[in-house]
């Protein structure tokens, strides 16, 4: 809102103007315009600069592109595709519940495949006690996150395991069927998330399909970091909770360097790798991030600044992110763009829960222009 609300709008030495061309002018109209716009002479003061925005305000287009808040005609494309896919969603919640699939099996052994689909692939829950003994008594703060997301895990598979196999017990009719188990069966049927996994994962927009790829890719960096060690190029996305472990990183780091917790911060760099599998170093501070889309804005790899969308570009791909712990009063930033980091495109809502950290982006435009374009990063794409 300061983007739009700011004094600068009320300046008489230099008019703004939100958006204008050959055809319309967004400004706030001059008290001199008055007679331009009113001939009723026989009124007050106020009541013809009254008029002047009333009539202003008549005379401007019904329907405004986006470019009259600054934003980039892809938006209107994004803003369509949400409504689509939103429409879509209602209108597989409002169909028949009962009868065949289509596919000439009924709902019911519709259902039970999916289910035993989805329970053949569950692995088994990870043994906390063994992997807390092999890492010993001296644990670094990652290694921390990595025992917390280890044990939210554990609650999810667990959950997922009983309630699907509830549910087959259910469909064969050996015991009732709960409310939860009619919602399960309903998403399982509809291509959805069951309200009762949700809560356990982290957010997510993605349809069942590609959850259920999301946990596989989670699991396996899981696995790595366990078997193996902490993984060189960190996939936020499949941390249930990626700010806690930026946290440890800034914690360890501090630690190693005798700095005080309250005065160090994070601070990125977009690296010249394309892919996880390109990076041959490994950070001696700080990680390497993959897994970021940028919204609002491109990326240029040989110049490495944001420059403007590419039309019907709507999501990039960022190069590999480096985050580096450092302290506060060491950073000195100039042409850098403090972009929001969020976990879905929905980005944050009212409570600022989605919101990840702030990653630092190199731009040669004015802050301004990004603020309004509504340039953001996501760990997740729909």
């Amino acid at each position: 809102m300061d983007e739009y609300m700011g004094d600068f709008i009320f300046d008489t030495f230099q008019p703004f103007h939100f958006y204008f061309n050959e055809d319309v002018d967004y400004k706030i109209p001059e008290p001199g315009m008055k007679d331009k716009y009113t001939a009723t002479l026989t009124n007050s003061p106020e009541q013809q600069y009254k008029q002047v925005f009333s009539d202003y305000i008549e005379s401007l287009p019904l329907a405004n592109t986006p470019e009259v808040f600054g934003l980039h005609p892809n938006a209107e494309i994004g803003y369509y595709t949400a409504a689509a896919r939103d429409i879509w969603t209602h209108l597989i919640e409002l169909q028949p519940q009962t009868g065949d699939s289509g596919g000439g099996i009924s709902r019911d052994d519709f259902i039970d495949k999916v289910a035993n689909g989805i329970l053949g692939k569950l692995p088994p829950e990870y043994d906390m006690d063994i992997i807390r003994k092999n890492f010993g008594i001296q644990i670094s703060p990652t290694t921390v996150v990595l025992l917390q997301e280890l044990e939210r895990f554990n609650r999810l598979i667990k959950k997922m395991r009983t309630s699907l196999s509830t549910l087959r017990r259910a469909l064969a009719g050996e015991v009732g069927m709960s409310n939860e188990l009619e919602d399960i069966a309903r998403c399982l049927f509809n291509g959805q998330i069951p309200s009762g996994w949700r809560r356990l994962a982290p957010d997510t927009l993605k349809n069942l399909g590609n959850w259920i790829l999301h946990f596989n890719d989670r699991l396996n960096q899981y696995n790595v970091w366990v078997n193996e060690a902490e993984p060189n190029v960190m996939w936020l996305s499949g941390l249930h909770i990626p700010e806690s472990y930026l946290t440890a990183l800034v914690q360890a780091t501090c630690r190693k360097n005798s700095w005080p917790l309250d005065k160090s911060t994070l601070y990125t760099t977009v690296t010249d790798y394309a892919e996880a599998d390109d990076v041959t170093e490994r950070a001696h501070q700080g990680c390497f991030v993959s897994g970021l889309y940028l919204e609002g804005a491109g990326w240029d790899r040989e110049k490495g600044h944001l420059v403007k969308q590419k039309p019907k570009q709507l999501v990039q791909d960022l190069p590999i992110l480096k985050v580096i712990p450092i302290e506060a009063h060491r950073l000195k930033l100039q042409n850098t763009f403090r972009t929001p980091v969020y976990v879905t495109s929905a980005r944050r809502n009212a409570m600022g829960v989605g919101l990840v950290f702030e990653a630092d982006l190199s731009t040669t435009e004015h802050l301004s222009h990004w603020v309004l374009q509504g340039v953001c990063l996501t760990l997740n794409t729909d």
